[in-house]
């Protein structure tokens, strides 16, 4: 069986407490055996080296050099990781390493809650397979992204809100290696409602099940 860690926790305006009861559930329905822990010590516990996915939700906050060490390891050893949103990539702003691993960090949401729009950018990619451009009402996240990254999803800043970036296009889901470990990230959910748009559900849920390692 699969096996899954859920750490969730740091600023609460990205609810992550029922941000972990949504993947807690999907993962359960999939086939995962499932842990959640609330402190980032939880990435310091050798035992990580054995999942098949590790789900980060935990924005902004401190993470220790010990726990950080051990969860890079462990990805490289080949666990995935994947995650959304500011619980992933606004995650231990001081940590280079877990910014590396993630592919990208987040700067800006101009406008903060806006109407914009998802496109596909690789539609022969599985976890894209029948999803269509779409409407979303959230924060768009500006993003420093590593140009390693298989960008799946992209939207296209108008420049309304910071005249400067008109049209520019930015990674909204990508997927990537790092070392042996499959990871995967999507920009959307700044509250757990939006689990409730498809589209944005069933790339986060396709792409936590591409990032877990084979059993």
């Amino acid at each position: 069986m699969k096996s899954a860690l859920i750490v969730y926790g740091g600023w609460s305006g990205h609810e992550p407490e029922e941000c972990a009861a949504i993947y807690r559930r999907w993962l359960h329905e999939d086939g995962y055996s499932v842990r959640t822990a609330t402190e980032t010590s939880a990435f310091a516990d050798p035992s990580i080296h054995e999942l098949s996915l590790i789900v980060p939700i935990f924005t902004m906050s401190k993470i220790e050099k010990d726990e950080i060490e051990n969860l890079t390891k462990a990805v490289e050893g080949g666990v995935g990781l994947a995650g959304h949103h500011g619980g992933m990539s606004d995650a231990f702003r001081d940590a280079v390493d877990y910014q590396f691993m993630v592919g990208g960090q987040w700067v800006a949401h101009p406008g903060n809650i806006i109407d914009y729009t998802v496109d596909v950018a690789d539609p022969l990619d599985p976890i894209m397979a029948g999803i269509k451009s779409f409407a979303y009402r959230s924060e768009q996240y500006y993003m420093h992204v590593d140009p390693s990254n298989q960008v799946l999803a992209t939207t296209t800043f108008s420049g309304e809100h910071a005249s400067w970036i008109e049209g520019v296009v930015m990674p909204v889901a990508w997927k990537r290696m790092h070392g042996k470990g499959r990871v995967f990230h999507s920009t959307l959910g700044h509250v757990a409602k939006e689990f409730e748009v498809r589209e944005m559900a069933t790339m986060m849920r396709r792409g936590m099940n591409w990032a877990a390692r084979d059993e």
